[in-house]
């Protein structure tokens, strides 16, 4: 089964949108993981806009006596206080993903000349599993493949686009995340997703080819709003277990 990794960031902006700790990331975590959830993800930037440092040691020690059944997935760039980080807290899983100056949030995967390869290695030394933002080609998935990663994570933007155009566009775009699925799965990888995706998209999504999990965020969060958090987590994991 599709694992759900649910991305709290948006929590996060809101709560230092006013200040204070209302609305509690570590709440919002704990209610997810009550539904269900079998994974967290957060991506502690830089400018600290949303989650900060506190929060990903609050989390890391939320979820620690669950660890056995709760992955905890910590995204990012590797500048050195954040693997420094990583390598306090140990999240199951370190999602490197690179960042562009300005941006609202990510936008493409790793391109082809970037060299991860000594940063993977110390990170998977110290028991982390190491997984590649990266576009959804061929490609990058052999790039990643060379640089040390155990999984991709597929920039699933491009497929959102297409499938809010039209169902024609999203099966058009959906063929080329198979392709680099295959490829893959050819070598040796685990397939992650995450960018976009929502109740509607994911229904042709979680078909994709050893899909091990997806990472979901914006789109969980804002529902939730309407109709709380807890029952739209369940909303996707019925969407990910049913066929």
């Amino acid at each position: 089964m599709t694992r759900l990794s649910v991305n709290v960031n948006k929590v996060a902006t809101l709560r230092n949108s006013r200040g204070g700790a209302t609305p509690s990331v570590l709440e919002a975590a704990r209610v997810c993981v009550a539904a269900g959830a079998p994974g967290i993800t957060v991506h502690p930037r830089a400018d600290q806009r949303h989650i900060t440092p506190r929060d990903v040691r609050e989390i890391a020690a939320l979820l620690e006596p669950m660890r056995d059944r709760v992955e905890y997935n910590l995204e990012g760039d590797p500048r050195p206080d954040f693997l420094e980080m990583a390598h306090e807290v140990r999240p199951h899983q370190v999602t490197l993903v690179p960042v562009k100056p300005g941006e609202i949030t990510s936008e493409a995967g790793w391109p082809a000349d970037t060299r991860l390869e000594d940063t993977v290695g110390k990170l998977k030394e110290a028991g982390m599993r190491v997984s590649l933002f990266v576009d959804p080609t061929p490609e990058a998935v052999v790039w990643a493949a060379a640089s040390g990663g155990d999984r991709v994570e597929l920039f699933t933007e491009p497929y959102a686009r297409a499938a809010a155009e039209s169902s024609d566009a999203a099966a058009r775009s959906f063929r080329s995340y198979v392709e680099a699925a295959v490829r893959a799965a050819e070598l040796g990888l685990g397939i992650n997703a995450g960018h976009d995706l929502d109740l509607d998209n994911l229904v042709l999504f979680r078909e994709l080819p050893n899909l091990a999990e997806v990472s979901i965020g914006h789109a969980l969060m804002g529902r939730a709003l309407f109709v709380g958090l807890e029952r739209v987590v369940r909303e996707y994991l019925d969407v990910l277990t049913t066929r």
